[in-house]
Protein backbone atom coordinates (compact mmCIF):
# COMPACT_ATOMS: atom_id res chain seq x y z
CA UNK A 1 0.00 0.00 0.00
CA UNK A 2 3.31 2.34 0.95
CA UNK A 3 4.47 1.88 -2.51
CA UNK A 4 1.11 2.68 -4.09
CA UNK A 5 0.72 5.85 -2.23
CA UNK A 6 4.26 6.91 -3.14
CA UNK A 7 3.18 6.91 -6.52
CA UNK A 8 -0.59 8.48 -5.68
CA UNK A 9 -0.10 11.48 -3.62
CA UNK A 10 2.50 12.70 -5.96
CA UNK A 11 0.62 12.30 -9.45
CA UNK A 12 -2.34 13.85 -7.29
CA UNK A 13 -0.01 16.78 -6.58
CA UNK A 14 1.23 16.94 -10.19
CA UNK A 15 -2.43 17.65 -11.45
CA UNK A 16 -3.20 20.54 -9.92
CA UNK A 17 -0.28 22.13 -12.23
CA UNK A 18 -2.07 20.84 -15.11
CA UNK A 19 -5.33 23.09 -17.20
CA UNK A 20 -6.79 20.99 -18.79
CA UNK A 21 -6.03 21.92 -22.44
CA UNK A 22 -3.45 24.10 -22.12
CA UNK A 23 -1.35 22.12 -20.23
CA UNK A 24 1.21 22.89 -17.67
CA UNK A 25 0.50 26.55 -15.79
CA UNK A 26 4.29 26.85 -14.76
CA UNK A 27 7.63 26.20 -16.42
CA UNK A 28 8.24 22.97 -16.37
CA UNK A 29 12.07 23.18 -14.62
CA UNK A 30 9.92 24.57 -11.49
CA UNK A 31 7.30 21.61 -12.37
CA UNK A 32 10.14 19.16 -12.07
CA UNK A 33 12.08 20.55 -9.18
CA UNK A 34 8.30 20.65 -7.02
CA UNK A 35 7.89 16.82 -8.00
CA UNK A 36 11.00 15.60 -7.01
CA UNK A 37 10.87 17.44 -3.66
CA UNK A 38 7.22 16.20 -3.04
CA UNK A 39 8.43 12.66 -4.05
CA UNK A 40 11.33 12.56 -1.84
CA UNK A 41 9.09 14.03 1.42
CA UNK A 42 6.09 11.19 0.44
CA UNK A 43 8.96 8.50 -0.50
CA UNK A 44 11.18 9.12 3.49
CA UNK A 45 7.56 9.47 5.11
CA UNK A 46 6.51 6.21 4.12
CA UNK A 47 9.63 4.84 4.49
CA UNK A 48 9.16 6.30 7.88
CA UNK A 49 6.37 4.73 8.35
CA UNK A 50 7.24 0.73 6.96
CA UNK A 51 10.79 0.97 9.22
CA UNK A 52 8.62 0.93 12.28
CA UNK A 53 7.20 -2.49 11.41
CA UNK A 54 10.42 -3.80 10.75
CA UNK A 55 12.24 -5.27 13.65
CA UNK A 56 15.47 -6.77 12.43
CA UNK A 57 17.46 -7.50 8.90
CA UNK A 58 17.20 -3.48 8.18
CA UNK A 59 19.23 -3.18 5.21
CA UNK A 60 17.80 -6.15 3.37
CA UNK A 61 14.11 -4.98 4.15
CA UNK A 62 15.49 -1.49 2.73
CA UNK A 63 17.40 -2.77 -0.30
CA UNK A 64 13.73 -4.87 -0.77
CA UNK A 65 11.35 -2.23 -0.12
CA UNK A 66 13.43 0.27 -2.52
CA UNK A 67 13.34 -2.40 -5.15
CA UNK A 68 9.64 -2.77 -4.96
CA UNK A 69 8.55 0.45 -4.15
CA UNK A 70 10.26 1.18 -7.65
CA UNK A 71 9.05 -0.88 -9.97
CA UNK A 72 5.45 -0.57 -8.22
CA UNK A 73 6.18 3.39 -9.69
CA UNK A 74 7.51 2.23 -12.94
CA UNK A 75 4.48 -0.10 -13.00
CA UNK A 76 2.02 2.81 -12.18
CA UNK A 77 3.24 5.44 -14.91
CA UNK A 78 3.48 2.52 -17.53
CA UNK A 79 -0.77 2.38 -17.10
CA UNK A 80 -1.27 5.73 -16.64
CA UNK A 81 1.39 8.34 -17.13
CA UNK A 82 3.22 7.05 -20.67
CA UNK A 83 -0.24 6.94 -22.11
CA UNK A 84 -0.97 10.51 -21.29
CA UNK A 85 2.49 11.70 -22.18
CA UNK A 86 1.63 9.83 -25.59
CA UNK A 87 5.77 9.19 -25.25
CA UNK A 88 8.30 5.66 -25.86
CA UNK A 89 8.99 4.02 -22.60
CA UNK A 90 12.77 5.23 -23.30
CA UNK A 91 11.47 9.16 -23.18
CA UNK A 92 9.33 8.61 -20.48
CA UNK A 93 12.45 6.61 -18.29
CA UNK A 94 15.05 9.02 -19.62
CA UNK A 95 13.19 11.70 -18.28
CA UNK A 96 10.93 10.49 -15.09
CA UNK A 97 11.73 6.89 -14.42
CA UNK A 98 15.28 6.95 -13.59
CA UNK A 99 14.55 9.41 -10.89
CA UNK A 100 12.69 6.29 -8.94
CA UNK A 101 15.94 4.75 -8.19
CA UNK A 102 15.88 7.95 -5.29
CA UNK A 103 13.47 5.69 -3.50
CA UNK A 104 15.87 2.56 -3.72
CA UNK A 105 18.88 4.84 -2.54
CA UNK A 106 17.15 5.94 0.71
CA UNK A 107 15.29 2.94 1.61
CA UNK A 108 18.73 0.96 1.46
CA UNK A 109 20.38 4.00 3.42
CA UNK A 110 17.61 4.27 5.81
CA UNK A 111 18.56 -0.28 6.49
CA UNK A 112 21.78 0.45 6.16
CA UNK A 113 21.67 3.56 9.55
CA UNK A 114 19.14 1.49 11.13
CA UNK A 115 21.55 -1.61 10.97
CA UNK A 116 24.61 0.28 12.38
CA UNK A 117 22.17 1.43 15.09
CA UNK A 118 21.29 -1.65 15.66
CA UNK A 119 24.82 -3.65 16.11
CA UNK A 120 26.00 -0.38 18.19
CA UNK A 121 23.12 -0.73 21.13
Amino acid sequence: MYGFLTWLIPFAVSCLFFKPGSGLMIPQELFKSIMIVVGSFVGCYFLYRYFLLVDEKYFKHGILVGISWFFINILLDCIVLIPLMKTTFAEYFMSIGLRYTVILAIASAMGLLLSRKETQM
